[in-house]
């Protein structure tokens, strides 16, 4: 009496990491994640290292998470990864305020993202092209 097992969402050369919660407006989130799309997993760990932007760290520890994942989970070749997938979403947003003069209020949002991070293993045939 309980629920079906879940099909799995990702191929079998296919692999995962969700941030979620992410303290920045997504549309920041999505310039950082458009930077490493496409790229091999090592440069891409370069380019968040030296990026010189705010979030990049917490973007890198995300990517070697997935890079954990791949390896612990499902078995991958570490060094024929590539990032196939890094999308950002919407998640909530506090809404605080600050006064102003003549008694008027000014509205200060915070907003918060989620991050999906998949990664996709080479085949032999496209990594000798």
């Amino acid at each position: 009496m309980g629920k079906l097992k879940t099909e799995r969402r990702l191929q079998d050369n296919e692999a995962q990491a969700v941030g979620r919660m992410v303290r920045i407006s997504p549309q920041k989130l999505n310039l950082v994640a458009q930077s490493i799309r496409g790229l091999d997993c090592g440069p891409a760990l370069a380019e968040l290292t030296f990026s010189r932007r705010r979030i990049a760290g917490d973007v890198k520890k995300l990517l070697q998470s997935a890079i954990a994942n791949a390896e612990n989970n499902h078995q991958l070749d570490v060094d024929r990864l590539y990032i196939s997938e890094a999308t950002v979403g919407k998640r909530m947003v506090l809404k605080r305020w600050r006064a102003r003069a003549r008694g008027r209020v000014a509205r200060i949002h915070k907003p918060f993202s989620n991050i999906t991070i998949v990664l996709r293993e080479r085949d032999e045939e496209t990594e000798t092209a």
